[in-house]
């Protein structure tokens, strides 16, 4: 078992319990599923591009991502539907696990001039999203076989009733947010 899931099942969890004061073990908030996503507009010109963040998610992941394809023509943007626009990888079970403990613990510290992150990216259902500038904080990446630098979302979605559940339960995990006041 992942470092990260045992401290949830014995920490986490019946800590979220008591103060949430839940009537049943299942009420208790827990990571559904962590989603990374590359966007990438510059696929439209550049098809290496594409295969370049393939194997750069492949390697953050552990996972093959999929490839994602534009749902709607949009003729300002030169996008035709169905062309390849980005990539995409859904981590559940031991990998999610995995991904969540490097993230907390490893890469979001490597981010330069770390404060912490946002605790109002939540989106009203308990989900968390997270972007990052570079696939570089990510200590699988090495520097010198990249090509461009390129952003990803992550997006921690959790069976958490709301955003305060959802607080909770990423700031036990060890989610380090910013001292700022929380709206």
């Amino acid at each position: 078992m992942n470092r990260m899931q045992e401290l949830y099942n014995k920490e986490v969890a019946p800590a979220l319990l008591k103060s949430f004061g839940f009537k049943n073990v299942m009420q208790v908030p827990r990571l559904e599923k962590i989603v990374v996503n590359i966007g990438l507009g510059e696929a439209l010109d550049n098809p290496k591009a594409l295969e370049a963040a393939v194997g750069d998610l492949t390697l953050i992941a552990a996972q093959k991502p999929v490839q994602t394809k534009a749902r709607k023509s949009i003729a300002n943007f030169k996008l035709r539907e169905g062309r390849l626009i980005g990539t995409k990888v859904t981590l559940r079970g031991p990998r999610m696990w995995a991904f969540f403990d490097r993230l907390v613990n490893i890469a979001l510290p490597r981010v330069r001039d770390f404060r912490g992150i946002s605790s109002n990216a939540f989106d009203g259902r308990g989900n968390y999203t997270l972007g990052l500038k570079d696939q570089l904080v990510f200590p699988e990446i090495e520097y010198d076989k990249i090509d461009k630098l390129r952003g990803m979302e992550i997006t921690i979605v959790t069976t958490a009733q709301n955003d305060e559940e959802a607080r909770a339960l990423l700031r036990q995990l060890g989610m380090p947010f910013s001292g700022k006041k929380e709206a």
